[in-house]
């Protein structure tokens, strides 16, 4: 059978995702928040396993390590679009901005982006934002774009961090996503994020259909 359809088959998806760092608790705290997101997107419990894996590179080296280690093991790479997503495929896009190869006999769906950055996806479910933050969040200042994927990155972070510079929580810091970001994800209502970003609702489409 065709690895590239066979991957569809595993009982659990394994989800390589960038983030977490070297910090076991930080992973642990990533795996929690990102697990319940999906969770509630409808995506039954013990059908995936976030694996949080640090950087952007080294996420995609941990995917294709996966992938060649054990072709039977069905794992799937979500990573940060970083700019505007202009090709069909997520793989074409990861190879004309980042050099990266689509390992051999990996699906098309087994790539997935975060458009342009996964806290695009905050600007989807900005009263989870105001329910977050608090006092003295300016939710005005935010973008008011319906389709998040086109906010330039640095739109998204500039605005979020004016929005949050004088709450009690402080500064939201994108280089520190564990301390508000996956919180803040595990918040957020997954339909108004799907029907945000094309991207978000593909992710989620995939695990739904999969599992």
């Amino acid at each position: 059978m065709d690895v590239r359809a066979n991957w569809r088959y595993a009982m659990v998806k394994k989800i390589y995702m960038e983030g977490g760092g070297n910090s076991k608790s930080s992973k642990r705290a990533i795996r929690k928040h990102v697990s319940s997101f999906i969770h509630r997107a409808g995506v039954p419990e013990g059908s995936f396993q976030v694996i949080p894996s640090g950087s952007r590179s080294r996420t995609y080296k941990r995917f294709v390590d996966q992938h060649q280690k054990n072709e039977g093991t069905r794992a799937l790479l979500l990573v940060d679009a970083e700019k505007p997503v202009t090709s069909r495929s997520p793989w074409r896009h990861l190879k004309n901005s980042d050099g990266w190869n689509i390992p051999v006999g990996v699906a098309d769906e087994q790539c997935h982006l975060m458009v342009q950055v996964m806290e695009s996806w905050f600007m989807a479910d900005k009263e989870a934002l105001v329910r977050y933050y608090g006092q003295k969040f300016t939710v005005k200042t935010l973008p008011k774009k319906l389709s998040i994927e086109h906010i330039p990155k640095k739109t998204v972070i500039a605005q979020l961090k004016r929005a949050t510079c004088n709450t009690q929580k402080g500064m939201y810091n994108e280089h520190k996503k564990g301390k508000h970001g996956f919180e803040i994800l595990a918040r957020l209502n997954p339909e108004k994020v799907r029907q945000g970003s094309p991207y978000a609702d593909r992710f989620f489409k995939t695990l739904l259909e999969q599992s």
